[in-house]
């Protein structure tokens, strides 16, 4: 007796319909399953035998083989649990229900028979959107996830004999519905703000410049200056993510297992700030089966790296590839997987070893080789990414104990949204999101200069020694101020603001 039913496997974070063979027929009692399986889904048959036993079901003493199709491409995961004890509950005539071979079914069982949560039900219920499916069996605690894509029915089950019984037309199991508008529905649920930060006016400025164009900082000052205090505050005032957005985000967070049970999508801007003892696949991802690094995780958020030149140098340079393209490629001999990594990069470090090259109330000790050489370990390539070099002097006492007003997140985040807003109305046949995307030929396009402006940048860039690309970057952020203003041209004073953010290219050459 043959049994068929689809199911699902992920690569990397994309997902693809497996199609589940079972066949019982006489013989020796064994129990194998075919199709590139690898360990956890060859572990099935001892999950699959106790689940349906301890279910109420006598499991048949025969010999059983499994195929999961297309063979040749390696499955992975607990995902097939579910749909081949179905089969072979089919197989054995127990699942007499019309229309299962329409259905995707995936779900880990325990041995009593419950069904356990998965990584990558979003991947999942794309691939069934994809190919049409009419809906999917999901674990319960994944059903709000993958119910975020609309047009598919997706039915959250709790244990095998439920599930049987569903498919017999024995219970009905209303498909799970998210209301898309009240998920994405703009909340302020940051417990920052940035008015919690004292002083420090010129820093947050540069800060509101780079998340109205998505550019990356590096952030220089002594211990307890601030940095890390801003920077995991810029989150607050970034765009609110569209769906689009979010279901990207979610896509990632899923195959890693990061979802809350019963949160539908990620809506706040990811924030991570992974130890600068990170090895290079740890940030940028990898291993013997390609997984999502921090580089990922933080996709459509911000990426902070505090201690900047303490990270290994290695580390840091495989950065370049994803900084610049917004995606990163892990090749392996049998498979190469892409994971999308648009992010804004945060660095922070102190501009020497000790801490205090150039502050005003306490005196360095470093000797200028000792800064040089302390500097020298962030390469010029990964600088000229860095849109915006930005010194974060010692707090005074003052401002420590001032009582001022200081602009909240939500004010600042209303004036990036409209910035935003103008960058995707010109954008709006391209495929980029904000100014820190463009291209050369783009830039060109949006952001023509004024003959002053010229001569300013000429100076500059003479003087100061800059690359090519420290030109690109000093436009993008110089069109970002423009677009903060409400201003179509691009002029000097935006050049001029533009060229104070390249710290690095200018105190610091020695």
């Amino acid at each position: 007796m043959i049994a068929r039913v689809w199911s699902c496997s992920v690569y990397g974070i994309e997902a693809y319909r497996v199609e589940v063979e079972v066949d019982i027929s006489p013989g020796f009692p064994g129990f194998s399953v075919v199709g590139l399986p690898d360990i956890a889904v060859k572990e099935s048959r001892d999950r699959v035998k106790a689940a349906i036993n301890n279910a109420g079901f006598s499991f048949p003493f025969k010999k059983i083989t499994v195929n999961l199709a297309p063979a040749d491409i390696r499955k992975e995961g607990p995902y097939f649990d579910l749909p081949i004890a179905i089969a072979i509950l089919k197989a054995m005539g127990f699942v007499t229900g019309e229309g299962i071979e329409d259905l995707i079914i995936s779900g880990e069982l325990s041995l009593d028979g419950r069904v356990k949560g998965i990584k990558g039900a979003l991947s999942m219920a794309l691939a069934a959107e994809r190919t049409s499916s009419p809906g999917m069996i999901l674990p319960e605690e994944n059903a709000a996830e993958a119910a975020a894509v609309q047009g598919i029915d997706i039915y959250g089950v709790k244990s095998l004999p439920q599930v049987i019984e569903f498919l017999n037309g024995q219970l009905y199991i209303p498909p799970k519905r998210v209301e898309i508008g009240e998920v994405l529905r703009p909340e302020d649920c940051y417990q920052l703000d940035f008015s919690d930060v004292k002083g420090q006016a010129h820093v947050k400025r540069a800060l509101e410049v780079a998340a109205a164009g998505g550019h990356n900082v590096l952030m220089l000052g002594p211990p307890g200056s601030g940095k890390s205090m801003l920077a995991k505050r810029i989150p607050t005032i970034l765009p609110s993510m569209t769906l689009e957005e979010a279901v990207s985000t979610t896509r990632i967070h899923s195959i890693m297992g990061l979802i809350p049970p019963g949160q539908p999508l990620i809506t706040t801007r990811p924030f991570r700030a992974p130890h600068h003892t990170i090895s290079d696949a740890g940030l940028i991802g990898g291993g013997q089966i390609p997984m999502p690094g921090e580089v990922s995780l933080a996709h459509n958020g911000v990426l902070f790296l505090d201690e900047l030149p303490e990270f290994k140098r290695n580390v840091l340079e495989v950065l370049r590839q994803p900084m610049e393209d917004g995606t990163v490629t892990i090749a392996r001999a049998s498979m190469s997987v892409s994971f999308p990594t648009r992010i804004i990069l945060i660095g922070a470090c102190n501009p020497c070893p000790c801490g205090y090259y150039n502050d005003l109330l306490r005196e360095c000790t470093c000797s200028p080789l000792e800064i040089k050489r302390y500097l020298s370990k962030l390469s010029g390539p990964l600088l000229d990414r860095i849109d915006i070099h930005i010194e974060v002097p010692s707090v005074r006492y003052k401002e420590l104990t001032g009582e001022g007003l200081t602009e909240p997140s939500a004010a600042i985040r209303g004036k990036v949204e409209k910035a935003r807003e103008r960058q995707r109305a010109r954008f709006k046949n391209q495929a980029i999101f904000c100014n820190a995307q463009m291209n050369p030929k783009q830039l060109r396009r949006y952001c023509p200069i004024s003959e002053d402006s010229k001569r300013l940048l000429e100076v500059a860039i003479t003087k100061f020694g800059m690359s090519a690309r420290a030109y690109d970057r000093i436009l993008k952020v110089a069109r970002s101020i423009a677009d903060l203003e409400g201003e179509e041209e691009t002029g000097p004073h935006h050049i001029s603001e533009a060229l104070q953010y390249r710290s690095l290219d200018r105190e610091y050459r020695l």
